[in-house]
Formats: C-alpha cells, sequence, structure tokens
C-alpha cells in the first residue's frame, strides 16, 4: 500500500497566522478590485442547514477552519467561525458528509490508531451539527483493545455580522476566555457567544480557543461529546420550527406517491425547507412569513414572500394570511401618488433593462393572492379583515396607471415591462373577483380596466415576425418595443382562478397564446432543466446570468401552470421533467436559480455559485407542479372544486394526499391514461367541469 503523507496537527495549524498572497486564499475570501463591490463567496458546494432565523453553512467535511463565509449563524451574526476536530493529533479521515434534514447534518468519519501498519481504521467519528449551533461528537471503537484517545476542538469566532462577512469586511478572531465549561468570546458592543461542553472538558486554553479531553473507549463502545453554541439573540429570537408544533400547523404534511419514485422525496423535502424558512414579526410574534432563501436573504422579501405563499395555497391559507397581514401593516399610508404600495428593494433585471421595484410587484400580487386564497378556502373572517388593504393596493395601481391601461415602471426612464402588466392585469381581474364578494362597488369597472390594458398591450406590445412573432419584453422611453425573449413571459400565461374554478384570461389571445407555448417550448428557451431568463440567441446571454440565461426555477414553475391551463400539455410535460430531474441532481432540494446550460445525455444541471439554497419560492414550486399535474381548480365558496391534469402524464401515475379545499383535507389520484379522481374530500364539495 502506498504511503500516505503525514497530517499536520491542528494546534500546528491554529497557532500560525494566515500569510497569503493579495486575493487568493484570504480567510474573507477573494479581495474584489478596487472600486468595485466583493462578490458573494460561492456557496454551491455547502451544507446549509436552516432554521432561522439560525444557521449554520457547513463545508463538505464539516470542519470550520474559520475561512470564508462557513460558520453557526444567528439572527444574522456569526456565532463560530473555527470548530476543527483533532483526534490522537491528527484531523479525522471524512468519508461522508450531507443534509439529512432542512436543519441538521452529519458528517462521518474514520481514524486509523493502530501502528502496526494495518490499512483499516478502528474509530468511527460521527458528527451531527444543527442550525441552531448544537454539535453532537460520536467516537465508537472497533479496536480489539481498549484505546486511550485524545481528543481536541477548536473553537473560534469573530462575531461578524453576515452582511460584512460577505462582503469581505469580517474582523480578526477574537481573543476567548475560559466560561465554566466551555469558552466564551465578547465584542465591545455587548455582543458575546459561549461555547458549552458535556462532558465537562478535562483542560480547557482559552489562547488558542482549544477545549480537549482524554477519552478512554473499551472494544465497542462509543462515547459522545456535545458542544453548543448560545448568544445574547438565542432565547430573544427562537426558530419558529423549534417552537411546538407551530410550523407544521401552518404547513401541514402532504404525501405524494406513485410511478415516479423521486416525488415523496421532493414534496417531502420542498415542504421541510418551506417550514425550516419561516420567520415571525418581530412586532406580531402571531404572525409568519417565509424568509427568501439562505444564505444571503433569511429576511423579508415582500414579492418573494407573496409568490412562495401562493404556491402554497393548496396546503394553507393561514400562511397566506399571515404574510398578507404582515405586509398590509407595511403599506404606505401617506396620501399621494405611492398611497397603498407596498415597500420593497430593486432588483436587478440585466444588461438591457434598469433594475425593477419588487416593491410594485408585490402591490400588484397582493390582491391576486387573496382572491386565490379565498377560492382555496380563505375563512371568511380573515378574508374580509385584508379585504381594505386590496383595495388600497388597487388605488395606487388606478393612480400608478390611469385610464390608459398600462402600469410603467417607477423613476424618470419610465420602461413598460410586459411582465409588469401581466401582474397589472391579474390584479384587476382578480380584485374584481375580491370587490365583488365582499359587496363593494367598483368590480365591473375593473374588469372593464383590464379589457383596455389587454386590448392595449395586444397593440404595443407584440413584434410580428415570419416566424409568427413574439412579446416584447418591455417598451422603451418613446414606444420602441424591446425585442428580448426570456422566461418572465411566462407571466402572460395567466393561471389566477375566477369562478367555477377557471383560469382567468391571459394577455394574449389564442394564437398568440399557441405562438408563446411554441417559444417557451424551444430550444433556445427550454434548456432541459427548465427555462432560461434569457433566450440563447438573444444578446447578452448568459447562461450564469441572474436575469439573463440562468434557469430560474419560480418562471419555469408558473409556465408550466400557465402552460397547462392553456391547453399546451407537451410543453408544459418537458418543463416538469426537467425541473424534476434537475431537483434529484441537486439532492431533491431546488437552488432559486441554476446554470441555463443545454441538457445533455451525460450532463446535470451546473449550480449557480451565488443561488439561495433553500429558496422558499423554489421550495413551494414542488407543490406548484403536483397540483398542475392535477390541474386542480377550486372554488371553496362556490363548494366546486374542478380537475383538468395534463393528459400525457410526463410522471406516470401521481397520488397526492394531504392537501385542504375548503378547509377540509383533499386528495386526488391522476392514473397513467391521464384520469382524475377524486379520493378524499369536504362533505358538500361538489365536482365541476
Amino acid at each position: 500500500m502506498a504511503p500516505t503523507a503525514p497530517r499536520r496537527p491542528l494546534s500546528a495549524r491554529i497557532r500560525q497566522p494566515v500569510r497569503t498572497a493579495p486575493g487568493r486564499g484570504d480567510p474573507a475570501g477573494p479581495r474584489p478590485l478596487p472600486g468595485r463591490p466583493a462578490d458573494p463567496p460561492p456557496v454551491h458546494r455547502t451544507i446549509i442547514c436552516v432554521s432561522l432565523p439560525c444557521m449554520a453553512i457547513l463545508p463538505e467535511d464539516g470542519q470550520l477552519d474559520g475561512h470564508g463565509i462557513a460558520g453557526v449563524y444567528h439572527s444574522g451574526r456569526r456565532l463560530l467561525s473555527r470548530s476543527q476536530l483533532r483526534i490522537s493529533g491528527c484531523e479525522p479521515t471524512l468519508v461522508q458528509g450531507r443534509l439529512v434534514s432542512p436543519d441538521r447534518a452529519t458528517f462521518v468519519a474514520v481514524v486509523r490508531t493502530s501502528a502496526d501498519g494495518v490499512p483499516d481504521p478502528d474509530v468511527c467519528v460521527e458528527r451531527v451539527r444543527d442550525a441552531l449551533g448544537t454539535e453532537r461528537i460520536t467516537l465508537r471503537s472497533f479496536a480489539a483493545r481498549p484505546l486511550k484517545l485524545p481528543v481536541e476542538v477548536a473553537l473560534g469566532t469573530d462575531l461578524a455580522e453576515l452582511g460584512a462577512v460577505t462582503a469581505g469586511r469580517s474582523r480578526p478572531e477574537l481573543s476567548a476566555s475560559v466560561h465554566e465549561s466551555g469558552l466564551r468570546w465578547s465584542t465591545d458592543d455587548g455582543g458575546h457567544a459561549v461555547v458549552t461542553a458535556d462532558p465537562s472538558p478535562h483542560d480547557a486554553l482559552a489562547s488558542a480557543g482549544l477545549l480537549r479531553w482524554e477519552l478512554v473507549l473499551r472494544p465497542g463502545t462509543t462515547q459522545t461529546i456535545e458542544l453548543r453554541v448560545t448568544s445574547d439573540r438565542t432565547e430573544r429570537d427562537r426558530p419558529l420550527s423549534r417552537a411546538g408544533r407551530a410550523a407544521d400547523r401552518l404547513l401541514p404534511e402532504a404525501q405524494a406517491a406513485g410511478d415516479d419514485r423521486r416525488l415523496p422525496a421532493l414534496l417531502g423535502t420542498a415542504l421541510g425547507d418551506l417550514r425550516a424558512l419561516l420567520i415571525r414579526d418581530p412586532a406580531h410574534p402571531a404572525d409568519v412569513f417565509p424568509g427568501a432563501g439562505a444564505p444571503w436573504r433569511c429576511g423579508s422579501a415582500p414579492a418573494e414572500a407573496l409568490w412562495a405563499v401562493r404556491m402554497a395555497l393548496p396546503l394553507s391559507t393561514r400562511l397566506a394570511a399571515t404574510t398578507l397581514r404582515m405586509l398590509a401593516r407595511t403599506q404606505l399610508s401617506v396620501q399621494g401618488p405611492d398611497f397603498g404600495r407596498i415597500p420593497g428593494p430593486l432588483r436587478d433585471a440585466g444588461p438591457h433593462l434598469p433594475p425593477s421595484c419588487t416593491g410594485m410587484e408585490a402591490t400588484l400580487a397582493f390582491p391576486a393572492v387573496l382572491a386565490e386564497a379565498w377560492r382555496w378556502g380563505m375563512p371568511e373572517q380573515e378574508f374580509t379583515e385584508l379585504v381594505p388593504a386590496a383595495e388600497r393596493c388597487l388605488q395606487w395601481l388606478r393612480q400608478a396607471a390611469g385610464d390608459e391601461g398600462l402600469l410603467p415602471e417607477p423613476g424618470a426612464a419610465g420602461v413598460l415591462r410586459s411582465d409588469t402588466q401581466a401582474h397589472a392585469h391579474r390584479a384587476a381581474i382578480l380584485g374584481a373577483d375580491v370587490l365583488e364578494a365582499t359587496g363593494r362597488p367598483g368590480a365591473e369597472d375593473w374588469r372593464q380596466w383590464a379589457g383596455v390594458l389587454r386590448d392595449r398591450f395586444q397593440e404595443d406590445f407584440w413584434i410580428d415576425d415570419r416566424t409568427g412573432g413574439r412579446p416584447a419584453a418591455a417598451r422603451l422611453p418613446g414606444g420602441r418595443p424591446l425585442s428580448l425573449l426570456g422566461s418572465s413571459a411566462a407571466h402572460l400565461l395567466d393561471t389566477g382562478l375566477v369562478g367555477g374554478g377557471r383560469p382567468a384570461a391571459g394577455l394574449l389571445n389564442k394564437e398568440r397564446t399557441e405562438q408563446l407555448a411554441r417559444l417557451l417550448g424551444g430550444p433556445a428557451l427550454d434548456s432541459g432543466w427548465g427555462l432560461r431568463s434569457l433566450g440563447t440567441g438573444e444578446p447578452g446571454h448568459n447562461p450564469f446570468g441572474h436575469r439573463s440565461g440562468a434557469v430560474r426555477v419560480h418562471e419555469t414553475a408558473v409556465a408550466v401552470a400557465g402552460l397547462a391551463a392553456a391547453g399546451h400539455e407537451k410543453e408544459a410535460s418537458s418543463l416538469v421533467r426537467g425541473l424534476v430531474d434537475a431537483s434529484e441532481a441537486f439532492g431533491n432540494r431546488l437552488p432559486e436559480m441554476y446554470a441555463g446550460r443545454q441538457r445533455t445525455a451525460d450532463g446535470v444541471p451546473v449550480p449557480h455559485p451565488a443561488a439561495c439554497r433553500p429558496a422558499a419560492v423554489a421550495a413551494a414550486c414542488a407543490l406548484h407542479l403536483l397540483t398542475a399535474l392535477a390541474g386542480i381548480r377550486p372554488d371553496a365558496p362556490a363548494r366546486m372544486v374542478a380537475l383538468r391534469p395534463i393528459r400525457c402524464v410526463p410522471l406516470g401515475a401521481v397520488q397526492i394526499s394531504g392537501l385542504r379545499v375548503a378547509g377540509e383535507p383533499f386528495a386526488v389520484r391522476i392514473s397513467r391514461r391521464g384520469l382524475a379522481m377524486v379520493e378524499q374530500a369536504a362533505e358538500g364539495l361538489q365536482l365541476g367541469v
């Protein structure tokens, strides 16, 4: 057997200052060029455990070495940046590291202690780490004789905020002090972190951040060391997932089964991730909303929160209600042109358009999500309480768009985006349903306004050409259409539910909807793993571009539902298979986006280094795909539900249970012939056409 290189003792490493060439190997990540903001550190090869507001970003071997973004975070502060295990003077050899639940990962390593030249390891080391910062280190002996093992864990932290770590501005590691059965670190601003150990270490060396044990393992026995990190924020901000069964009540369990054996894991992982991303409103703890994603956007992102709860409506109208209540409290209340708008940050829109306003997107989504939640069975009291906020959103829309029927982006540029017009059209149609359901005036006026918008869009946003034409991505100042095609065009295929469980009419007529379906199903947009955010033939296409070529999971799922509702099942089926195959390649945890490279026979989807994973919208897409396969269209106020499954059954026979329609359990089965059968439903619920 070839000799192995000697392993360098951990203590030798932690006592030496880090000397690196500029920009390479820097503990805080690559240094930005002068005048350029720091790139976010890549996280596509890390294991991320989440139970917001807690998070652990772990390298593949589970050893925190104090470099990069890795560490244990609570409410945005890094409590632990270094946690390195050494047994008998050397690091264990990793054999497996994996995520076992949204908030927990396990790492299995081995140690060879015998000096007789036998290559077999005789100690197995299992490290279980969770998002809250608890680590259980279990050593199991397979040796034929008792072993005396010196165990050391080197700990350290900078107590830096996540934003500073991301930007490469983390501070030097703090000095530790011995504290009871562990170590403590403090900052001048009053922050602190404490690591406690059970059993207590035999020795603690504060200058090096070392805890030491002398363990005796008899043949076949195990010993466990538990480390727990806490801070001033731990008791103040407890994760929702650890507060009894609150998260389970907001998002109950659902099951998927069928010919495709990947479905149970896909749905189970997605729902677990969505629960792990739920956050309480600090000012109103009873109201919960989904954070956008880990590690970069753990806080509120209004538009993405609404899209996530919209896709989760088949499981929970309660989560939609708490999210809508939280956003209603943020509406601008000063009379003026912004009255009723929900604030939100700007978002990069790619190389051809200025940044878009996510607050505008959230304001338009609010009445649509409320209307659909009502169709799924939101209790009347919750629905009625939220209607005034939806009215304020519509009032803002009227002021922003006027009677012309087209909604410009805020700012001097005055760009008219096609997907913004789709959101406005949906808000008007479904907002009219909200007004009509509560006996408020204006419903018919909004339907007429939507008709004007539809006519203007057909006239001003369609570009005719020899291939059948395409929708413009936007109209620029002066009226010039921007001829770009990307996945955002999927929003033109409306899937909003109106009376009788029917989908609302989209912005395009039948012929142009058919042409858009052909474009979405063509090789320029369909990568085989999902829709590209910008087609391959468009100027500026970049398969890794956030909005210029990467596959965005949310827009692909929107396209699936829209294509299926419009009867274009072939194109919808291709996208379903692409997303499910991609999910398997990502361990059933879909990121918010990944590279839009073309699929090959032996290829796998390529990660995007800066993508959030998990992400709330991507997690909710799994449920959205399944309900689109079954074509579930509820109308709870009319005690009716319609089914229109995708008859070409891209995943074979499928059974979905644990859903809720009209507040009661609902289960449906789709056969291999594409026939849908209701297996469980609320009493008195009628099957519509």
